[in-house]
């Protein structure tokens, strides 16, 4: 039986149809992946499914009963329960106060928070759940305030349930614990659709997996009967290359030296406690850790968005602790940040005034304080066929795009300048497979022709298929440093969970 049937869903926006006669099932009990490139018009169903939209056309029904579903009230009613990429909690409530909020208990006119406890706790004992419930949400790790989003679902009656991204921001063990997690609560006999651009965590949670390409529907197949390489082949509707030739080579001089340095967070707290590397030119150094462990702040400081409390940073023999970000850029360094919307874009901006953000003032592009139009639009122009930036013109705002084409303008305006040091942050966070897969072969051609890389991302397989050197960093600290080569994924995940740590002296012995 089916829990979920989307029929002949049509939802168009203008210039674009993002839904186009979609039909979508989901059986009862039953985990299915839902794969798709950006823009193929994933997130658009799913919001329709929970509410957040309503479809041009086409019906929805859930067991069997057609329903209309005009709020996410009206979805969570009806059993749907959905956990975004970015958790819907407050930081400084409770685990159990966050669990129940919209849905108290009353005994007497008053929250019965005994009742809501016990009823919470049955949930927890059910699905074998470890929460401290009185613990403070901004006190747990990232997979335990997921497992609050899931559990508040669970505890709001949901039998359908919507993960959007789930595995993002994970450690490889939390990623198998979420996956284990789903399993148990499938016995239960609730469907899970799972969003996610991670083929391998598609082929080894799901049971079937449905493709969309372009707001239509491409496949849906039984997991067991296909594999990756024919769901990216259905994703993007070609054969995909999904190997990056990685060959050792020699590195070049030093080109960026990081000594003692210590950072604060937002909150005036040490978030980078007296790190020390380097990285050298045609080298990528890849940092991994589990968000909130001083990667931005690190980042941050290098690039120039904030100073330092103290330590040193050298950018090819000079130092530039204390320099702006345009003194930065103007020496060769570039930056693409992890925040697309409000760091890497102007989103109610032109994507060609985005591209030039970094050309404009140069002579090629300006004289005499007059913009060169005709060379920034050839520019915008040459950058969005090379990239491959899906949007009708250059003229439409980047705010209008899909978070996918917005990094990929970001990507090439930042790439396409040829740095000495290109500082990459989460580049591949929420792209497509065939996007990542564009975005890695740049970046390693990038080293081949002898840029330095410090690359920051939270996807282990794109850290140990594309650094030289790994450092993982724990509680603003590097507390490993390997080599692709002498380590696995699950030996890093130990590292980011603060499980294992080594003493990890200064800068490389590699010789300049």
């Amino acid at each position: 039986m089916n829990a979920v049937e989307m029929v002949d869903i049509v939802k168009q926006y203008p210039g674009v149809l993002a839904s186009n006669h979609v039909n979508f099932s989901v059986r009862k009990g039953e985990i299915h992946g839902l794969v798709g490139e950006n823009g193929a018009g994933k997130s658009t169903l799913m919001n329709i499914l929970y509410g957040m939209q309503t479809p041009d056309s086409g019906e929805i029904r859930l067991h069997g009963e057609k329903i209309r579903l005009q709020s996410p009230k009206d979805a969570i009613n009806a059993g749907i329960g959905m956990v975004h990429q970015h958790f819907m909690l407050a930081p400084s409530l409770s685990v159990l106060d966050n669990i129940i909020m919209g849905k108290f208990p009353t005994k007497g006119g008053f929250i019965d928070r005994n009742k809501a406890r016990t009823e919470v706790e049955k949930i927890l004992k059910k699905y074998n759940f470890s929460l401290e419930l009185d613990a403070k949400v901004y006190q747990l790790s990232i997979g335990q305030m997921q497992r609050v989003e899931i559990v508040k679902a669970l505890y709001r009656g949901a039998d359908i349930l919507i993960l959007d991204e789930p595995t993002a921001v994970l450690t490889p063990q939390e990623a198998d614990e979420l996956i284990h997690t789903m399993r148990t609560i499938q016995k239960d006999d609730t469907s899970i659709i799972i969003i996610t651009h991670k083929l391998k965590e598609v082929m080894r949670a799901t049971d079937r997996v449905t493709v969309l390409r372009r707001g239509t529907v491409t496949g849906c197949l039984n997991t067991c009967d296909t594999n990756e390489h024919e769901l990216a082949e259905l994703m993007v509707g070609h054969e995909l290359n999904m190997s990056i030739a990685h060959e050792k080579k020699t590195t070049g001089n030093r080109i960026l030296q990081v000594e003692d340095l210590c950072m604060l967070d937002k909150r005036g707290r040490l978030a980078v406690d007296h790190i020390s590397f380097d990285v050298h030119a045609g080298e990528i150094v890849g940092i991994c850790g589990v968000e909130g462990n001083g990667q931005s702040e690190l980042v941050s400081g290098l690039t120039g968005l904030t100073r330092p409390v103290s330590g040193q940073i050298w950018f090819e023999g000079e130092q530039v602790q204390h320099r702006s970000v345009r003194a930065r850029r103007d020496l060769g360094m570039s930056h693409i940040p992890e925040d697309r919307i409000h760091v890497g874009a102007a989103r109610d901006c032109s994507i060609k005034e985005n591209l030039m953000l970094t050309a404009y003032y140069k002579k090629d592009y300006c004289k005499h304080n007059l913009l060169n139009n005709k060379a920034l639009n050839d520019l915008a122009g040459k950058l969005i066929e090379k990239y491959a930036v899906k949007v009708p013109d250059a003229d439409y705002a980047i705010g209008t795009l899909s978070g996918g084409n917005m990094q990929k303008v970001v990507i090439a305006r930042e790439i396409d300048v040829m740095p000495r040091l290109l500082v990459a942050s989460q580049p591949t966070r929420g792209v497509d497979i065939g996007a990542i897969m564009n975005i890695r072969g740049q970046l390693n051609a990038l080293r081949e022709s002898g840029v330095a890389i410090l690359l920051v991302s939270a996807e282990l397989e794109e850290i140990m298929s594309l650094s030289d050197r790994i450092l993982v960093m724990y509680e603003g600290q590097i507390v490993g440093q390997f080599t692709p080569e002498e380590t696995t994924e699950q030996e890093l995940g130990l590292y980011m969970a603060g499980a294992r740590r080594m003493n990890v002296g200064g800068p490389s012995d590699v010789a300049e």
